[in-house]
């Protein structure tokens, strides 16, 4: 399997929507859809979610990460934002210009890599590069026998299919043999092509992969831990196991209650974060010190509403830490 080298990575530096997102040593903030507080329901309304997307838009906000839940399963208290993430893509990209979209992510043991190749280039090339495909093993057994998948070998089948997107998506005509997918023989090219030199592909959650894979293979990893020690120790191992490589970038994604008062102590709900503006920025200046490079927010429990929320954080948090990290991505 090949693997990320120093060249790829440094072109990612240069990468609009990658930079905006993950750059060493700055801070960004992206928003998980739906744009919504539902903390008392599986279900998102959707309601106004165009116009929130465009005030993250405009406010500053790095990325809009979109899940991928196929199914309700009654056993998983949320679905999401219900519509398909592809399809959901392309309409957030004719409906913004700056905001970095990415997926959080394809559970690609359930998707033929072959399509999802196609479909993420088609989304990178409709949104003028601002596309981040994240991948996953999913986290709902259940919905394996329904695609028909083997759930034993997921990992497996991960690290194959994220092998296959990355050769279709950046050689033309690639010779491959796969075990549990396709062969190409050198006489098929997939078009489009990513929008720029190649698209940004993270991991999202462990998704069963060694840490040296992932330091090895991966532009970025997307996890859940928020835990200042094990932050270090998972950033230190990614820079052991990338050896000459620079090692792939570090964000988290958590659960969002930001509370009506500023002063608020932070208060931990099992998965879910409630903390005060002030907290939070301290919290957020000493994981940035760390080498946290983003951090995605999913708002479900939220308390208060989305606006609310995206408000706050838009005229007292994103300028402490410079908005987005750089321009539009045709500036």
């Amino acid at each position: 399997m090949s693997q990320t080298s120093d060249q790829e990575r440094a072109s990612l530096a240069q990468h609009a929507a990658f930079k905006r997102v993950f750059t060493p040593g700055h801070l960004t903030f992206g928003l998980i859809a739906p744009l919504e507080a539902y903390p008392n329901t599986p279900f998102p309304t959707l309601k106004d979610h165009e116009r929130l997307a465009k005030m993250i838009d405009d406010a500053g906000f790095a990325s809009m990460w979109l899940r991928d839940v196929p199914f309700y399963d009654p056993n998983f208290g949320d679905v999401g934002q219900m519509l398909d993430p592809f399809v959901y893509a392309g309409f957030l990209a004719s409906v913004t210009s700056r905001i970095s979209i990415g997926t959080a992510g394809i559970v690609l043991p359930l998707r033929d890599p072959i399509i999802v190749a196609k479909q993420a280039a088609s989304v990178d090339q409709l949104s003028g590069g601002r596309f981040i495909l994240g991948l996953s093993t999913g986290d709902r057994p259940s919905e394996y026998p329904a695609f028909g998948a083997d759930f034993d070998n997921r990992e497996e089948r991960y690290r194959e299919a994220f092998n296959l997107i990355r050769s279709v998506g950046e050689q033309r005509f690639p010779k491959l043999g796969t075990r549990h997918y396709g062969t190409l023989h050198g006489e098929l090219d997939l078009l489009p092509k990513p929008f720029g030199a190649r698209m940004p592909m993270i991991a999202v959650g462990r998704s069963r992969q060694p840490l040296e894979w992932l330091a090895q293979n991966v532009d970025a990893w997307i996890w859940s831990v928020d835990d200042a020690n094990a932050i270090s120790q998972i950033l230190d191992s990614l820079r052991v196991n990338a050896g000459t490589a620079p090692p792939p970038a570090y964000g988290y994604a958590t659960f969002f209650d930001l509370a009506k008062d500023p002063d608020a102590p932070p208060k931990r709900f099992y998965n879910v974060v409630r903390i005060g503006r002030k907290a939070l920025i301290d919290r957020w200046y000493q994981q940035q010190e760390l080498g946290v490079t983003h951090v995605a927010l999913n708002m479900k429990p939220s308390q208060r509403s989305a606006e609310d929320v995206i408000a706050e954080m838009a005229e007292h948090v994103l300028p402490l830490f410079g908005g987005s990290a750089v321009a539009p991505a045709d500036a």
